[in-house]
C-alpha cells in the first residue's frame, strides 16, 4: 500500500498525549484488540515455555511483557520508542512485582538494542502497523532470534476484500500509521527473511464487533472519562466517532481487519 508520510515522531506524539490515554481507556493496559483472550491465543500458538527469553517489540505500557511473565513464566523484554510509554511501563512493572523477570529499554524496533541470537521469541500485538520500515523490523527480529526461535504477532491489516488507496490513507492518517500490509504481504515478508510460517490466521471477521464495543464505550459507560481526557472538546470527540464509524464500515465489508501470524526462524 502507498505510504502516508506518518512517521515515528507522530506515533510518539500520539502515545504521549490524549490519544494514547483514550486508547488505553477503552482497550485497557494491553492496548490491543481482544485483550487477554487475544494474547492467550497468540501465546498458546507460539507455545512459549517457562524461562524462555521473549522480546516484545513496541511494548507500550508493558501490558504484554507482564502478561508473558505472569502467564507463561518467561523472562520478558520490551523495546518501545516513546519515552513516556517506557517510563510508565517501568513504573507498572515495579508495582506489579516483576522487575526481576522483565527488562524494558527505550529503542527503535528497526534497530533493536540487543545482540544477535539472544531471544527465543519475538512478540508484537497490534503495534507494528505504526512502524515505517516493516521489512527492517522483520530483519531485526530475525537477527535477535536464535535458530528455531519464533516470531508471534497480531496486527491491523488490509482485509481480504482489499481496500482503495484513499480509504486506507484515511484510516492510516487517523491512526498515524505510515501504511498497512495485508495478510499475504506479511507472509511474504516473513518468508523472504528466513522464517517458516506455523500459523497465519485472518481475524477480520471479529474486527467489526471490537470497533462497535469501543464506540459503545465512548458513547456510554466511558463517555465522561473520555471527555475528561479530551478536555470536553466535542469537535475532537465527534471527529473520532466519525472516523471509527468509517473503520467499522470497512471492517464489516472485510476491507479493514486484523491478522495473527506465528513463524519459526530456520
Amino acid at each position: 500500500m502507498k505510504k502516508t508520510g506518518n512517521k515515528l515522531s507522530d506515533v510518539q506524539e500520539v502515545y504521549s498525549g490524549f490519544e494514547g490515554a483514550l486508547w488505553e481507556l477503552i482497550m485497557g493496559e494491553q492496548i490491543h484488540v481482544g485483550g487477554y483472550a487475544s494474547s492467550k491465543a497468540l501465546g498458546d500458538s507460539a507455545g512459549w515455555k517457562e524461562n524462555e527469553e521473549v522480546l516484545d517489540l513496541c511494548s507500550a505500557v508493558g501490558g504484554g511483557v507482564r502478561f508473558l511473565a505472569r502467564v507463561y513464566g518467561v523472562k520478558a523484554y520490551g523495546v518501545d520508542a516513546t519515552p513516556h510509554m517506557v517510563n510508565r511501563s517501568i513504573q507498572r512493572i515495579e508495582a506489579d512485582g516483576f522487575s526481576d523477570r522483565i527488562e524494558i529499554k527505550l529503542g527503535d524496533a528497526t534497530d533493536i538494542p540487543y545482540p544477535a541470537e539472544k531471544f527465543d521469541g519475538v512478540w508484537g500485538e497490534d503495534t507494528w502497523c505504526y512502524v515505517e520500515d516493516k521489512e527492517k523490523l522483520i530483519q531485526e527480529a530475525a537477527r535477535v532470534l536464535r535458530p528455531g526461535g519464533k516470531i508471534a504477532f497480531t496486527d491491523w491489516i488490509v482485509g481480504p476484500a482489499g481496500m482503495r488507496e484513499e480509504d486506507s490513507a484515511r484510516i492510516c492518517n487517523t491512526m498515524k500509521f505510515p501504511y498497512m500490509l495485508d495478510q499475504k504481504e506479511y507472509e511474504e515478508l516473513l518468508q523472504r527473511n528466513g522464517f517458516e510460517i506455523i500459523e497465519s490466521a485472518d481475524l477480520t471477521d471479529t474486527m467489526a464487533e471490537h470497533i462497535e464495543n469501543y464506540l459503545g464505550q465512548l458513547a456510554g459507560q466511558r463517555h465522561f472519562d473520555a471527555m475528561q481526557i479530551l478536555d470536553w472538546n466535542y469537535d475532537v470527540f465527534n471527529f473520532l466517532g466519525a472516523e471509527f464509524g468509517f473503520m467499522l464500515e470497512k471492517a464489516k465489508a472485510g476491507e479493514f481487519g486484523r491478522g495473527r501470524l506465528v513463524a519459526v526462524k530456520k
